[in-house]
């Protein structure tokens, strides 16, 4: 392929994600369905523009790689310790039950043994990318169902490991518990050789580069971080996605997590929508159109059949029919692993490739159907138990949920107003692109995090839609009034407090949306000028009566 088609490729994708994304969200669809419209449109059973489906899905992949990464770093290790009931009880009863029930109906069908335990397993995955795509979009990974839900998917995620040594077991016929046990055995220890090498050097490392000051340098040092810890993984024969996930984890208690997650973010979400517009252009309709029937009820009977088992698999657990219902239509899909899987059997000679197609078709289309599902379970089960859903404390704000204060800038400015705030017991947190002045806060006590306070992606990360004011302590003047505006267009209703350098700076910061700017220059003259008319024999109440006219007038 030469560099002119790659470039009509992206300009074909680009295009097609530009008109199908707003449509399909301005029509309440979601991002998701967008994406593989857009892919259905311009692969091979589309326009035809793009026919290289293997290539753009390689690719596409590492969207899901960052996704686990995001999600990882947003989990604290103790939050993760807290749902192990959830993740190896009801994951592994909901992988092994399903996968069970569907081999043996495709006993039924007359497959042999084999070849039914690969086609079990491999439909009993949920995908990673859609379930969790679909519940951040929405806001709702702090939710009953959305924690209930990620357990299940990080648990399948693990189970990729054994499922594939499994099908190189079958296509060698060798014996098939001795395998498993070294498998596991092998992923056990590398699991926490990268876990104790990522809690010892991650964070001095990062450190190291952010001391260079140079923003690119820590973006390569993040990336490389995620992608070694993934592909360390796969060589093993893990999953990228679990590497990611655990490289995360990780950084998840790091100072540095909000500027990594800014700079991050972009990558996933272009990779994540590639990845949706993969599956799109992966749906053959040519065979949707010769067995358009027994597709269809494939499709029906694997949603109802994963739906039922992980509904009762989750009541049995303890969780509420409103949360039940949703986890389980959300994640009635197969999942992207089933790819892998299903490809893998059919090099090894376990599946035929007309066997092959159509279950990769049926992966593709339930995959489809994710946003409609999700629709379906949150209406479902609002109707069957007649409330709300209940919304919790997303896992990635601040302990306690309560609306909190973000100080933008850790200088003698920014720390006072932190020991003000911890005095008067609201929660903060500071952000502060001096890697010595964050250690030397944290030394001391402060919740302080590495990152640009100038760039509005990193106080996304820092959860600033939840927060109750944002305090502007920036000394640069161009850097601060940039904040300042672009704050008040993407939060309208925050509260902004400001500190200008003279009077022409505070103009411009409330020119710029600011709701208080407070001149440094102006409070210091003011408290000198006190202080001397007290010396000079005139009363307290005459010079604060002076000093109140004088700043009231000089704000207005």
């Amino acid at each position: 392929m030469t560099e002119t088609s790659y470039l009509a490729d992206i300009l074909a994708l680009l295009a097609a994600a530009i008109i199908a994304v707003p449509l399909f969200r301005r029509l309440g669809l979601g991002s998701v369905l967008g994406y593989l419209a857009a892919g259905a449109v311009v692969g091979p059973w589309g326009f035809g523009v793009i026919d290289q489906i293997e290539e753009i899905r390689y690719i596409a992949e590492f969207g899901v790689v960052f996704l686990l990464f995001i999600i990882g770093i947003e989990l604290k290790p103790e939050r993760l310790w807290a749902m192990r009931r959830m993740v190896f009880g009801l994951g592994t009863a909901q992988v092994m039950l399903t996968g069970l029930a569907i081999a043996g109906l495709a006993l039924l069908f007359d497959q042999s043994p084999r070849t039914a335990v690969i086609i079990g397993f491999g439909l009993a995955l949920s995908s990673t990318a859609f379930g969790l795509q679909i519940l951040t979009e929405r806001g709702e990974m702090g939710t009953g169902h959305g924690r209930t839900a990620f357990s299940v998917l990080l648990l399948q995620d693990l189970a990729v490991v054994p499922l594939l040594t499994l099908v190189a077991l079958l296509g060698d016929k060798a014996t098939l518990l001795e395998g498993l046990e070294l498998a596991i055995l092998d992923a056990v220890l590398v699991i926490f050789f990268v876990i104790v090498v990522g809690r010892l050097f991650l964070s001095p490392v990062l450190r190291l580069v952010a001391t260079s000051r140079t923003a690119e340098v820590f973006t390569a040092a993040a990336l490389f971080a995620v992608l070694g810890t993934a592909w360390l993984m796969e060589e093993v024969g893990l999953s990228l996605a679990l590497g990611a996930f655990l490289a995360g984890l990780m950084m998840a208690d790091s100072h540095y997590r909000h500027q990594v997650i800014a700079d991050i973010q972009p990558f996933r979400g272009i990779l994540l929508g590639l990845f949706f517009m993969g599956v799109g252009m992966s749906i053959d309709f040519g065979l949707l159109g010769r067995q358009g029937v027994l597709i269809a009820g494939l499709v029906l009977g694997l949603l109802l059949i994963k739906s039922l088992i992980l509904w009762a698999l989750s009541r049995l657990m303890g969780v509420n029919t409103l949360d039940a219902t949703r986890v389980s239509l959300l994640l009635s899909q197969s999942g992207e692993f089933g790819f892998v899987l299903f490809g893998l059997a059919a090099i090894s000679g376990i599946l035929p490739m007309d066997l092959f197609n159509i279950l990769t078709l049926l992966v593709a289309l339930t995959m489809v159907t994710t946003p409609l599902m999700a629709n379906l379970g949150e209406h479902l089960g609002t109707r069957l138990t007649g409330t709300a859903d209940r919304h919790d404390v997303s896992i990635n704000h601040i302990e306690g949920g309560q609306p909190h204060v973000i100080i933008a800038g850790f200088g003698r400015v920014g720390e006072r107003i932190a020991r003000i705030l911890q005095a008067g017991k609201v929660p903060y947190l500071a952000i502060e692109s001096n890697p010595d002045r964050v250690q030397e806060g944290r030394r001391d006590g402060f919740s302080v995090f590495y990152g640009d306070a100038s760039k509005v992606d990193v106080l996304k990360a820092a959860d600033a839609g939840q927060a109750g004011a944002l305090v502007c302590t920036l000394d640069q003047a161009v850097p601060a009034v940039r904040l300042v505006s672009i704050l008040r267009q993407h939060y309208p209703d925050i509260a902004i407090h400001a500190r200008g350098r003279d009077r022409q700076h505070c103009e411009q910061l409330l020119k710029a949306g600011a709701t208080l700017a407070v001149s440094e220059t102006l409070e210091a003259s003011l408290q000198i000028g006190s202080a001397v008319l007290g010396t000079m024999g005139i009363f307290d109440e005459d010079a604060s009566a002076l000093i109140d006219s004088f700043r009231k007038e000089y704000y207005q």
